[in-house]
């Protein structure tokens, strides 16, 4: 019965998925038609209706809220356009330096605003002009903007870091969030190698030398906005405040620095500001909710046995079970968003790879690595098309030169998967992983 209960568990869902209905609202109903498997439609009922309400009670899921209004507020707030300048300067004498101030400025901007899509957006609009003038093939812009914008998933603050802390049953937020610096950059520095091969071959012109002036302005307009990953970040990890404190404290920031500093955003505004960050929060914590109920239904059934014992049939070598896992979290990242995949494929994987003695910190990094490259990669990568809607072009003309970069993601995501000091080095550094 309990096999059965899986396949309905994971039929229903693709199909519903298959038709167009929410995310949300697909687990749900899946976990139900599931349960009532095993149980009559009362029970089955209560069953839903009480994992729904325990997958809210976590006082840490506070923080998700916070840290969306905080990117809301930075997002509208003229940041974008300050970490491009500084882009500029930090990146601006390498071949082909306007696809490397995109990548930079992705880097920066994706981990301030802690969003992928609003980073593409942002960015792209003020970058894809920019190259389309310097003689830029539109298509390589558009693909370098889309293979750059995850990288702020992995430079924290980041959502998906707290959304994995509670699926995995507690791996420090503090952690998290320092083991995600060195495997963002390498991904940053993986697409840049790319463009610097691009530029080469197309002899893309470099930006002229910035005098020591226009160096020190830029680099004071933006401090500012990048001190707010210092803030959140060294108060989490001084001890100073917990995550969802530290969410809090960047609300107030990036209210200060938007509405009252850079005057970006009119008070009258702020209106808007709060409803667009209430409705992205409830889709999230929609999400949290109802996998909540297919999470305790992938339990009682034993699917994580079952997964267990068909990767051993394959082998008993944990490079080759990783491997495996990879390839299997990079087609689920092609088809469903990183939340809800985060927390379906935790609890599946998880116990697999501590018991092959692997880190759950680490293996946290790994995951959230290959579902932002299936945020670039069809049928379903948001980060993608909204690159394309961005540049103008369709996406079947991105994807030519989305190719390399893909390969060089992969080769970043096999040396993040099997060096795990890349991702363990800063939070042993700092005490924080054993």
């Amino acid at each position: 019965m309990e096999t059965f209960a899986l396949g309905v568990l994971f039929t229903v869902f693709m199909a519903f998925i298959f038709l167009g209905m929410p995310v949300s609202f697909a687990i749900g109903s899946a976990a139900l038609l599931a349960l009532l498997t095993l149980f009559n439609f009362d029970t089955a009922a209560m069953v839903v209706a009480m994992k729904i309400q325990n997958g809210l009670g976590s006082f840490a899921l506070l923080a998700i809220p916070f840290f969306i209004l905080a990117g809301a507020l930075m997002n509208r707030g003229g940041i974008a356009r300050r970490l491009v300048n500084l882009a500029q300067v930090i990146a601006g004498q390498l071949p082909g330096s306007l696809a490397h101030v995109n990548i930079v400025a992705n880097m920066m901007f994706g981990s301030i605003s802690g969003s992928a899509v609003a980073s593409a957006a942002a960015v792209g609009s003020v970058m894809s002009p920019e190259q389309r003038k310097a003689g830029y093939d539109p298509a390589y812009s558009a693909a370098i903007n889309a293979s750059s914008c995850p990288t702020g998933l992995l430079i924290p603050p980041s959502n998906t870091m707290i959304i994995y802390s509670l699926s995995s049953g507690g791996v420090s937020v503090a952690a998290l969030f320092l083991a995600g610096y060195l495997p963002g950059i390498l991904m940053g520095l993986s697409v840049m190698c790319v463009a610097a091969i691009v530029a080469m071959r197309n002899n893309y012109p470099r930006r002229a030398a910035p005098s020591l002036k226009e160096v020190g302005k830029v680099t004071l307009d933006a401090l500012p906005s990048l001190f707010l990953i210092v803030l959140v970040i060294g108060g989490i990890t001084a001890g100073l405040f917990t995550a969802t404190e530290a969410s809090a404290i960047a609300v107030a920031y990036a209210f200060f620095l938007s509405v009252i500093c850079y005057r970006e955003i009119p008070l009258k505004e702020i209106p808007d500001v709060l409803l667009e960050s209430a409705v992205t929060s409830s889709v999230a914590l929609l999400l949290i909710a109802f996998s909540a109920s297919m999470s305790w239904v992938m339990v009682n059934a034993d699917l994580f046995e079952l997964v267990s014992e068909t990767l051993t049939q394959f082998s008993s070598n944990p490079i080759v079970i990783m491997l495996i896992i990879n390839i299997i979290l990079l087609i689920v990242g092609a088809f469903m968003d990183m939340t809800p995949a985060v927390l379906i494929c935790t609890p599946v994987f998880l116990p697999i790879v501590t018991a092959l003695g692997i880190s759950p910190l680490h293996f946290g990094i790994v995951m959230i690595f290959n579902l932002c490259i299936g945020l670039i990669t069809p049928p379903v990568g948001n980060a993608l098309f909204v690159s394309c809607s961005v540049s103008g072009l369709r996406i079947h003309e991105i994807i030519r030169p989305m190719i390399p970069m893909y390969a060089m993601l992969f080769i970043a995501l096999l040396l993040v998967t099997y060096i795990p000091d890349i991702s363990l080095f800063l939070p042993r550094l700092f005490g924080l992983a054993p």
